[in-house]
């Protein structure tokens, strides 16, 4: 998994931290991804938040230690849908 191919990827169960975010009550949200849905992800840590994916940027961290940062409106759209979306390369 590379920042390049991350937004093909399983985003359940990694690391996930809110680096950005246009409403200031969600930066430094961080913990665990348990759920994904079209317009959200479900960030489990101290305790459960529901984070909008379209006004956020995430940073993720892979099994190898690495930390991917991710622009959310990247993520937006189902997940089994992401697949099928053209991105350029």
């Amino acid at each position: 998994m590379t920042a390049r191919n991350i937004i093909w990827h399983e985003l359940i169960g990694l690391k996930a931290k809110v680096i950005r975010a246009s409403h200031p009550e969600l930066v430094g949200i961080e913990g665990y991804v348990l759920d994904e849905t079209r317009n959200t992800l479900t960030i489990g840590g101290d305790r459960v938040w529901t984070v909008p994916k379209d006004v956020v940027e995430f940073e993720f961290e892979t099994a190898a230690g690495e930390r991917i940062r991710v622009d959310g409106r990247n993520l937006v759209g189902r997940p089994e849908m992401r697949l099928k979306k053209r991105w350029r390369k």
